[in-house]
């Protein structure tokens, strides 16, 4: 993806034709039909206009526009599949689901290891591995590679980080015994929104004696801002800082590279762009150059390796790479749900995927700045390198009131105080006509509440 295009309005352009022109029904429905990821829309179950629990307008089996996938994805319908022959396989096998079946329950977390290692840009499926939620995650690793020494103790966090990330950094600061104030915040300038790359790298380096970690977010989840990765992660690295990535909103999202990149660890969640479901199994990266001399972590049984797990040993037989940090087995429910998603990146490819991002997130930049543009503000960088899917709109009307009135139509997207919109055409299940008739349901909206 080196080479891609960087302006989406030139490339939407450029397959006009005679169409009317970009804002039109007919160009919508024209880019839908050349659409290559427009077959997985129907593995997708959608909420209807009757389904969800608020007063709707309109049809009520009609399925809703969906851009929340940056807070939850759509259901995938295979994951029926999935979770039915789990249950299926407990009910008739009993203990011997453990190793039977599609998805066996005690290796459940195997079968989305190649795919989650291709998603996230690992060279190899053993530098990733599939357990827990993500806070949990981003214990046990900031618990093994964050260790402060001297003066060099201090976590840096983007300011305004998601609300778990403070909260885990603040307590872990606490569990090694180091002050509050070993919390170093990177802000943005004054009278900006988003922070800027140059910012953080000189924050580094001005402060590389006291940096222990350097952990952020890959795209924040407020503004939508996709930090430069490659470069944050490699100043860190020259600055003698260990290097670990909050990726909630970028796994499935955006282009990772995190072997390359050379971060020392990342952690993510599941049900968001990778559509496992709410409170799905979340996912941890661990770098290659430590697999053979992993710094001290907690262990568990499932962190032994799988080929001597049941020889009982005294001590444990680590398995190799991220795999060492599973403390317990996978529960195969969530497992299953992950894979049932898993299942269909692997199909579509996440170059078609980051293709259809680009193509559908500038187009729905282009309807709001050109039509809305008096009644709202993106504050989501304009730079396709810089963001994902996600734009967070900011408006000079009351936000609940115009979420309430576009939900009422069926729009499902989510607000996060103190004012911002936050709206993500997932590239796998909407369309070209959902975001245009978001845009039109959002301009009646803005105008009735101005």
């Amino acid at each position: 993806m080196s080479n891609k295009p960087t302006n989406p309005l030139s490339t939407l352009e450029a397959m006009l034709e005679r169409k009317n022109s970009l804002d039109s029904e007919d160009f919508a429905a024209f880019m839908d039909k050349e659409d290559p990821l427009g077959r997985f829309r129907d593995r997708f179950q959608f909420p209807t206009l009757g389904s969800i629990p608020c007063e709707t307008t309109g049809d009520q089996d009609s399925p809703c526009i969906y851009l929340c996938g940056n807070s939850l994805g759509l259901k995938p319908k295979q994951a029926d599949v999935y979770m039915g022959e789990q249950l299926a396989n407990w009910g008739e096998q009993g203990v011997f689901m453990h190793f039977n079946g599609r998805i066996p329950a005690a290796l459940a977390d195997q079968p989305g290891k190649e795919i989650t290692a291709s998603i996230v840009g690992a060279k190899s499926a053993s530098s990733v591995t599939i357990m827990n939620g993500l806070t949990v995650n981003l214990h046990l690793l900031m618990m093994a590679f964050y260790q402060p020494s001297g003066r060099k103790n201090k976590i840096l966090i983007e300011d305004h980080a998601f609300p778990s990330d403070r909260y885990a950094v603040r307590s872990m600061l606490r569990m090694k015994g180091v002050v509050e104030e070993g919390m170093l915040s990177v802000k943005p300038r004054k009278g900006e929104e988003t922070i800027r790359t140059e910012d953080i790298l000189e924050i580094i380096d001005k402060n590389k004696d006291d940096i222990a970690l350097v952990m952020l977010s890959g795209v924040q989840y407020y503004t939508g801002q996709k930090f430069e990765m490659d470069k944050i992660s490699k100043a860190g690295k020259q600055a003698g800082c260990m290097v670990g990535w909050d990726l909630a909103h970028a796994v499935g999202n955006v282009e990772l590279k995190l072997s390359e990149w050379g971060a020392d660890f990342a952690v993510w969640c599941s049900y968001k762009y990778l559509n496992s479901g709410a409170g799905g199994i979340g996912g941890a990266f661990v770098h290659e150059r430590h697999h053979r001399d992993m710094p001290p972590h907690l262990e568990g049984w499932w962190s032994n390796a799988q080929d001597t797990r049941f020889e009982m040993r005294d001590k444990v037989d680590p398995a190799i790479g991220a795999d060492a940090f599973r403390l317990c087995n996978p529960p195969p429910w969530l497992a299953a749900l992950n894979f049932a998603s898993l299942e269909i990146f692997e199909e579509a490819g996440m170059e078609a995927i980051l293709a259809k991002q680009f193509l559908i997130t500038g187009y729905l930049e282009h309807l709001l700045t050109t039509r809305l543009s008096k009644h709202l503000k993106v504050i989501t960088p304009q730079d396709t390198n810089q963001r994902g899917c996600q734009l967070s709109l900011v408006f000079n009307c009351d936000l609940n009131a115009v979420h309430q009135r576009i939900q009422s139509r069926g729009i499902i997207c989510d607000v996060r105080y103190p004012n911002a919109m936050r709206i993500a055409p997932a590239p796998l299940y909407v369309s070209y006509c959902d975001v245009l008739q978001f845009v039109d349901i959002l301009q009646e909206a803005l105008e009735f509440c101005k």
